[in-house]
């Protein structure tokens, strides 16, 4: 019987549980894997940063569901993936990291390329791995998918050791199933629970469904959809939750929170009844804690035990899917709700109120300078909004959010938890590998392209027509923003105009670069941009350097004290 060393186990335990694309960087201590690779139908993009491929995996998961995997070397290079992973906890995304590792009787001596990154990591992933046996590693490889994929997702880090890379095995077994007895996440909402969730939701005047990135997540838009319509349901989400809920829908009014709409967060304050469906009540959507739905009992449905009455005590917790457990909802409705909607149409009217009154706007003059706002409304318009967008994270995330109507789940990709700059653009090209066929559009600030603006070798190496709309005001615009507001306009270090010409890097790199400096440019750039099929394009909009996101709740301030335009 041929004898398999680990290398080969690895990726044939990979291609068992159905991965067909991964994310990496070799080196020595990883020289086993790649080895084994080089005759692999595996395809393995190589990036130019560690970092780079945690967010192109991420980017990969997000868009498509699937786990995002990522092989990288021991020492730097395993370090390297620590800001990727951490985007990735804190958001709630899916992804297998393997690091390679110095030989095991290394371990502890200071070898060459050694970091200890099970310790390193264990704050930011939902669970680690040192492999010490080559045995175990199949076992191993089984449960961090199923780990990753299972409950509330999140990343989970293999650390593998050279010598367990290099060792045989005559014959193995890769496990059917999983069985942790300490990790049994609860699918099935309690039937209680629902049932007193929905005489409550039924008794209430003014009802409002804030949404979060579990809907997404659970691949729950569907059932959130039905329940909203059947029972004429406002509906608000969070940054995360964009996409969950059609942005076109007449009953959405838009995200809530710190740079939320004004009719969200006014409904926020005034519901009776708030039902929070996989989202978990952080500062950004609270505002004020102890001000936050100050007249509403709370329905809180999560599969994470551990985030209900974290942040904002509910009255009714339900712990389950939220896909199931909508569904299980939804089984429980009245068949007639016609005297039901008929009660809310004093609260729709009120909330049509705040929408007409306090829309989101802004001013584009033809002779100056453009306005940021602008060129998202147009790419939409060009779009029809179908394209995958990833955002960088400050100002150009926040008007990404407001001005372009997500449709569809898994079209809005952004690091909400973290907020990590230099995100956007891999996760792009991470989402691009599994859309090969989609308009995949990254919005990014000049500030955050720059933090892994090296990705665009991969980008151009694999041929791929990921689209890159710089918001370019030549300073960190939203610290910037905050400075002006609360600071005294004392713009210590956010200034950035010593950067490169967009233009000429692209070419230099072997992608198209385009530029518009005045509105009536902003169009036709677009367009062009848009059209192109077989390299990254980077589009350069040189944009109003004071113009600010707003509305605006101040930290520490409820809700309905935000700043207008």
């Amino acid at each position: 019987m041929t004898k398999k060393n680990g290398a080969e186990i690895f990726i044939e335990c990979l291609l068992k549980e159905g991965v067909d694309t991964i994310f990496g960087f070799p080196g020595g201590a990883v020289l086993p894997v790649y080895d084994a690779l080089y005759d692999s139908p595996l395809r393995h993009i190589l990036v130019r940063h560690e970092q780079g491929a945690v967010h192109m995996a991420d980017g990969y998961a997000r868009a498509s569901g699937r786990p995002g995997v990522v092989v990288v070397t021991s020492g730097p290079g395993a370090t390297n993936t620590v800001t990727g992973i951490a985007t990735a906890y804190m958001d709630s995304i899916p992804l297998v990291v393997f690091t390679g590792q110095v030989p095991t009787a290394l371990i502890g001596n200071d070898a060459f390329q050694e970091a200890d990154i099970v310790g390193i990591t264990r704050p930011c992933t939902k669970h680690n791995y040192l492999v010490k046996d080559i045995r175990d590693l199949p076992r191993i490889i089984k449960e961090a998918f199923y780990i990753a994929m299972t409950g509330r997702p999140g990343p989970v880090l293999v650390d593998m050791p050279k010598d367990v890379l290099m060792a045989t095995l005559p014959d193995y077994k890769y496990p059917d199933k999983v069985s942790l007895e300490s990790y049994q996440p609860n699918y099935k909402g309690h039937p209680g629970q629902i049932k007193r969730a929905l005489e409550f939701i039924l008794s209430a005047k003014r009802p409002v469904i804030y949404a979060g990135g579990g809907v997404i997540l659970s691949d729950a838009s569907e059932e959130l959809l039905s329940l909203c319509e059947k029972m004429g349901l406002p509906t608000t989400t969070t940054l995360m939750g964009l996409g969950a809920f059609p942005g076109t829908h007449p009953l959405f009014m838009g995200m809530l929170g710190m740079h939320g709409t004004y009719c969200a967060n006014m409904a926020i304050m005034n519901t009776d009844c708030l039902i929070a469906v996989g989202a978990r009540f952080d500062d950004r959507v609270t505002g004020k804690i102890d001000e936050f739905a100050p007249y509403a009992g709370i329905v809180h449905i999560d599969i994470d035990p551990t985030s209900i009455s974290k942040n904002v005590k509910v009255d009714i917790p339900i712990v389950g899917d939220v896909k199931t457990v909508l569904k299980d909802l939804i089984k429980c409705l009245p068949k007639s709700l016609k005297d039901y909607r008929k009660g809310l149409e004093g609260w729709h009217n009120e909330v049509k109120g705040w929408q007409a009154n306090h829309k989101l706007s802004y001013k584009q003059e033809f002779k100056g300078k453009i306005k940021p706002q602008y060129v998202i409304e147009k790419l939409y318009e060009l779009t029809k909004g179908d394209a995958i967008i990833t955002t960088e994270v400050g100002q150009n995330q926040m008007w990404a959010a407001q001005f372009f109507k997500f449709d569809k789940a898994r079209t809005f990709l952004t690091s909400g938890g973290l907020g990590t700059m230099g995100f956007g653009f891999p996760a792009a090209i991470g989402a691009q590998f599994a859309f090969p066929d989609k308009t995949v559009v990254g919005i990014a600030g000049d500030g955050s392209l720059q933090m892994n603006i090296q990705e665009l070798a991969t980008a151009v190496q694999y041929k791929l027509p990921v689209k890159v709309v710089i918001l370019n005001n030549m300073v960190l615009g939203m610290v910037r923003q905050w400075q002006e507001l609360f600071y005294q306009k004392r713009y210590s270090h956010t200034c950035i105009s010593v950067a490169p010409d967009f233009v000429k890097l692209a070419e230099a790199y072997g992608a198209v670069g385009l530029r518009a400096t005045k509105p009536e440019d902003v169009e036709k750039v677009l367009k062009q941009g848009l059209g192109v099929k077989d390299k990254p394009v980077l589009m350069d909009f040189r944009v109003d350097q004071f113009e600010c996101v707003y509305p605006m709740v101040p930290t520490g301030q409820p809700l309905n004290k935000m700043l207008l335009v």
